[in-house]
């Protein structure tokens, strides 16, 4: 059903899905159908910081990086790497401005639907809605937990924890940026770096 340039992104749908029949395959059909793909050179925005966000995206390859500034500083508040999906979601719902920037950090390859198609499909197509459901659950469980390990992790536990749950960022995403997600200056990230092995 899928075709070949889409098939990583069906594939990441299905893990959320419990059922797959053949009514599931039409529907994911559809979803591939709807999703377009877009190419983000490095340090090309998917959104700026106080710009309405027009897209809900799949990250096929690549890494985005979402931020803030305060004071010319700028802040990382999350990272989506290959096979995951990411939006500047408040603004994407609700055409407000977007409080964060969301940045490629290299080349990223990613399959974007825009706000009209997006609420076609979540009215429509049940696949899409059992997964989107599904997913948000999952997103919530996982900002819950990034928050209360702010709280009561210190920096080298929360080293130690992404080192164990996400190896992928500790290879993929370069210092400056972990450190920022972490809450950890740079320089006590290169201590703790090194004393972590």
């Amino acid at each position: 059903m899928e075709t070949q340039s889409n098939k990583a992104f069906i594939d990441y749908i299905r893990l959320f899905l419990k059922d797959n029949n053949p009514s599931v395959e039409n529907q994911l059909h559809e979803i591939g159908e709807c999703f377009m793909p877009l190419t983000l050179s490095k340090n090309k925005r998917l959104v700026e910081e106080h710009q309405v966000c027009s897209y809900f995206c799949f990250v096929e390859s690549g890494i985005l990086q979402h931020a803030f500034s305060v004071d010319g500083e700028e802040t990382t508040t999350y990272l989506a790497l290959r096979n995951s999906v990411t939006s500047s979601l408040n603004s994407f719902l609700n055409g407000t401005p977007s409080r964060k920037s969301i940045k490629a950090l290299v080349e990223s390859q990613l399959w974007v639907i825009d706000f009209n198609s997006f609420q076609e499909l979540r009215t429509h197509n049940a696949t899409f809605r059992e997964f989107y459901h599904n997913l948000i659950e999952k997103q919530i469980i996982l900002i819950d937990e990034y928050r209360i390990d702010l709280l009561t992790l210190t920096p080298e536990e929360r080293y130690q924890k992404m080192w164990i749950t996400e190896p992928k960022l500790l290879q993929e995403v370069p210092l400056h940026y972990l450190a920022s997600f972490l809450g950890i200056s740079s320089r006590h990230m290169s201590r703790i770096r090194k004393n972590i092995k």
